[in-house]
């Protein structure tokens, strides 16, 4: 039987891509030989947890600003009407708030848990599925249906963005529910291979679409003194779908056509969410854009209490976003006033995905084969281990220590155990301690991915956009990670058959000192500050 093993990665929307099966046999590490589970799959989302450490004190009242070489803070000023600069950290009298956000973020984390399952769930699945369709021997199709769903995410992720400014954010998770549901009961009941790709097709744009609505739906609506954590715990939820695609898969040994039910299980959180989004208030920020004042107001009194109405809404007011100013178009976002904002998503994704989390787990049993460690379970167990410490310490640290300093923590720490991966594969002096410092630098790769890498894009994005722009430069920084993972997963064994593994691990050990130089001199820190004082801060009006 097909063993049972999810990979995955942590995102901001983060996960990760299925590349595909690998059959059992051997694989070249470099020099040395090291063995292969029959059902790992590359580029998945690691599993992740998630603590909800409810920081109440404000942070400092100033916003990072480093840009260019310039590697010293300064404090936030924004621009007044008549183009001269006013401090902005005075510090302001704060209602608290008597509201809560918890069970509306609760329902926004429904499309993260179907994102994580419908990446997980063919996994299981895959094997008994094509021997019911006939293509047990035609690994072709076998890898349209892993990866038709990638396609699918690339279209969603930038068409999220384009709906929730024009229908509203809790209507485009009700739109979002439809190519869920259909595409869940299309692949649990298909007959051929042509019904299950549309069925994987439609399941794909549900779940780019997924990846874009719900950080931002999650980031307008929590508290400035939580944002941080609540915004992460997205993560927790996308882990949480891998794991009950594994757990939906238990029974496939005893039923082999069980694959259906899988797939039908996922019409039940899709029609949840519907229903849940239906009485769910909607974004504050998004009605006051559209010039729905008394909305707005009643979302406000809705989600903090009506003790925090006059004080969220003054923030909007003094924003520079006034109702008359449009949404932004995609031509937009290259603009003079957000380019520079919007090339940090894009370049943070990108270095996410270059900095070679798909080639760890994609080697991850093999890694732990070398070192003794027979069982894929272990291995996974170990993994996600690593994972779900290292997602909880930056849970709790990214409302204190800030997003930047996890940012530099992370890749720093990715760009050491990349190194320590290489130099065991390739020094000779280290051959008696290869299998064991390779398990390490692997475990230490997937901890410092966690810290940062994993979680913060996908949170920070929504922060640092501008209320007109943000529905779309996140769905384009999105659309940069889907694209770039299905190129990465695309090429990257020719790859490493070509310059083999070792070196392509000091390549990735590059890209993340890279990334670390980058992030050092472009990425603001946000912890602390509203939407409204950051948007301020990086797009004044013009």
């Amino acid at each position: 039987m097909q063993a049972l093993t999810i990979s995955a990665e942590a995102t901001s929307v983060g996960c990760r891509f299925p590349g595909g099966r690998v059959s059992s046999g051997v694989e070249k590490l470099g020099k040395r030989s090291l063995g292969f589970g029959r059902s790992s799959m590359p580029g998945r989302n690691i599993c992740c947890g998630q603590r909800l450490g409810l920081e109440l004190a404000r942070a400092r009242s100033g916003v990072e600003l480093v840009f260019g070489s310039r590697a010293k803070s300064r404090w936030v000023r924004a621009q007044s009407f008549d183009g001269d600069l006013e401090d902005d950290s005075s510090t302001k009298l704060q209602t608290k708030s008597s509201g809560t956000v918890l069970p509306y973020v609760g329902i926004a984390c429904l499309g993260a848990i179907l994102f994580g399952y419908h990446l997980g769930v063919v996994n299981g699945a895959l094997e008994y599925l094509a021997r019911d369709l006939g293509i047990t021997e035609n690994t072709v199709l076998q890898g349209w249906i892993v990866s038709t769903a990638l396609a699918g995410a690339t279209v969603g992720s930038f068409t999220g963005g384009s709906l929730a400014d024009k229908f509203g954010r809790t209507r485009t998770f009700q739109l979002d529910a439809i190519p869920l549901a259909v595409g869940a009961f299309l692949c649990a009941t298909a007959q051929n291979v042509q019904t299950m790709i549309i069925g994987r097709l439609l399941c794909g744009i549900g779940i780019g679409i997924s990846s874009a609505i719900v950080p931002l739906y999650i980031s307008e609506i929590s508290p400035t003194e939580i944002r941080g954590a609540l915004g992460s715990v997205n993560q927790l939820f996308i882990c949480i779908g891998i794991l009950a695609a594994l757990v939906a898969g238990l029974p496939l040994a005893g039923n082999p056509l069980w694959w259906r039910t899988m797939f039908a299980i996922a019409v039940v959180p899709s029609v949840l969410m519907a229903l849940g989004m239906s009485i769910s208030p909607e974004s504050p920020r998004w009605l006051f854009q559209q010039g729905k004042i008394s909305q707005a107001e009643t979302s406000i009194r809705s989600l903090y209490g009506k003790g925090k109405v006059a004080e969220v809404m003054n923030d909007l007011s003094t924003s520079g976003q006034s109702s008359t100013e449009q949404d932004a178009g995609w031509f937009d976002l290259f603009s003079k006033r957000y380019r520079k904002v919007v090339s940090v998503g894009a370049a943070l994704f990108l270095f996410q995905q270059l900095a070679g989390i798909n080639a760890v787990v994609y080697y991850s049993t093999a890694v732990f084969r070398s070192a003794g460690i027979a069982s894929d379970v272990a291995a996974s167990a170990l993994v996600g281990a690593s994972n779900v410490f290292g997602t909880a310490v930056a849970s709790s640290l990214m409302d204190r220590q800030g997003r930047k300093s996890l940012l530099i923590t992370s890749f720093t720490g990715m760009a050491a155990s990349m190194l320590l991966l290489s130099l065991s594969f390739t020094w000779k002096v280290l051959t008696p301690y290869s299998g064991t410092l390779a398990v390490l630098g692997t475990v230490l790769y997937v901890l410092s991915f966690s810290l940062g890498a994993g979680p913060v894009p996908a949170l920070l994005l929504p922060e640092i956009f501008a209320s007109r722009i943000r529905a779309k430069a996140v769905a384009l920084s999105l659309g940069m990670h889907w694209i770039s993972n299905f190129v990465i997963g695309l090429y990257f064994l020719s790859v490493v058959n070509k310059f083999g593994i070792s070196t392509v691990y000091l390549g990735f050990s590059t890209v993340c000192l890279l990334a670390v130089m980058y992030i050092t001199g472009n990425v603001v820190e946000t912890k602390g500050r509203s939407l409204e004082e950051i948007e301020r801060a990086l797009s004044p009006a013009t």
